[in-house]
């Protein structure tokens, strides 16, 4: 296998959800289970954003995508310590090599990362997927873990580059204290799977 990166494709779009992808940009990027939203709910959401502005219609979606995600919906596979530290292992793994990783966390049913690319986004993310949901399928009878009846991880994702110093400590502290947001813990620090032990530790993230 050639190990040339692959080139950074700028500004796309997938499935009505805009991505950019360039070199030395820092990412906020979040992906989900697959049985985490409902397709009726989704297109509930989908109806109520497009009666909003252009300009509003993926921030509005994207915002009662969140909430809905909160609340704990599906099997919840992520929340199983074995595969939340499997995941936290896969982020850490290409640290360094195809990206600088800043922040992160595990929730129940999604993943929130803040990461610094160094190779074409979609391939980072499609090698998380691929690694844990492999990992989840191979232990899944061991571990008794209860798989989404339609695969493990919704396609797609979604990634905001990160603009100025004040988005990117906003995005770390949203990725910190979404655990206590959504009322799983009273303490960013109390969530085991996320970063915030590492900051608290010492460890924090640096600057751009």
């Amino acid at each position: 296998m050639s190990s040339k990166p692959e080139q950074h494709r700028g500004w796309y779009t997938t499935r009505r959800i805009p991505h950019f992808d360039a070199a030395h940009t820092f990412q906020f990027i979040s992906f989900r289970l697959s049985d985490s939203l409902p397709p009726t709910v989704l297109s509930d959401m989908k109806a109520e954003a497009d009666m909003r502005s252009t300009s509003e219609k993926s921030t509005a979606l994207r915002t009662s995508m969140e909430a809905f995600l909160d609340r704990g919906y599906g099997c919840c596979l992520l929340a199983e310590p074995e595969m939340a530290a499997q995941l936290g292992q896969a982020f850490a793994f290409y640290d360094g090599r195809r990206y600088e990783l800043i922040a992160w966390c595990v929730m129940p049913n999604h993943v929130h990362i803040l990461i610094k690319p160094m190779t074409s986004l979609s391939r980072i993310v499609q090698g998380w997927k691929t690694w844990s949901a492999r990992w989840a399928y191979q232990h899944a009878q061991q571990l008794h873990l209860h798989m989404p009846p339609n695969g493990f991880w919704m396609r797609g994702y979604w990634d905001r580059y990160i603009r100025d110093e004040i988005h990117f400590q906003a995005a770390i502290a949203y990725i910190h204290q979404n655990p206590v947001k959504a009322g799983l813990c009273s303490h960013a620090q109390d969530w085991v799977w996320s970063s915030a032990k590492q900051s608290e530790c010492g460890l924090g993230p640096v600057n751009p």
